[in-house]
């Protein structure tokens, strides 16, 4: 199930995959608060609350571009088997990845004028750049249509680095 997420990532060893965890996101910016619990939950389950602040507001804000500007505005509102968006957390000894998975083939842009920089919207990929160690994204392979928006978290002894 990880593969199609680990392609364009950083070099990470598969095998040192410690734990991961997902979850399916509803067409609907409530899923923003969502996957803040989930992240919340998860990170709790890892020992790792001393990283929530940083990963919610970049789990948020990644959330939040799917579903701004990769659902199309007709998507179904509720399909089980092929949700519109999925949030992916993996957990390696000394990474953390958040990754959001959503429909679209088209790739995430930082607004880069000054006068964006006064908006009330458009700097979440600044925000993802700032509060997190890498980030990119992909667009996924085979059956899978559209991309993966991912961020990096060093965790651990590396952190410091």
């Amino acid at each position: 199930m990880l593969e199609p997420l680990r392609q364009g990532l950083p070099p990470i060893d598969p095998g040192a995959v410690s734990t991961s965890a997902s979850c399916a996101l509803p067409a609907r910016y409530e899923a923003v608060r969502g996957a803040r619990k989930f992240t919340s939950a998860t990170l709790d389950r890892w020992d790792m609350t001393d990283r929530f602040d940083d990963v919610a507001l970049v789990v948020s804000e990644l959330v939040t571009n799917a579903l701004r500007h990769a659902v199309p505005a007709d998507a179904p509102q509720e399909d089980g088997q092929n949700p519109p968006v999925r949030l992916h957390l993996m957990r390696w000894a000394s990474r953390l990845v958040c990754a959001v998975r959503d429909p679209s083939g088209e790739s995430p842009e930082a607004r880069c004028s000054e006068e964006d920089f006064a908006a009330e919207s458009g700097r979440g990929l600044f925000l993802v750049e700032a509060f997190s160690d890498s980030w990119g994204w992909h667009p996924l392979a085979g059956t899978l249509r559209g991309k993966v928006v991912w961020a990096l978290f060093r965790v651990g002894p590396e952190q410091q680095q």
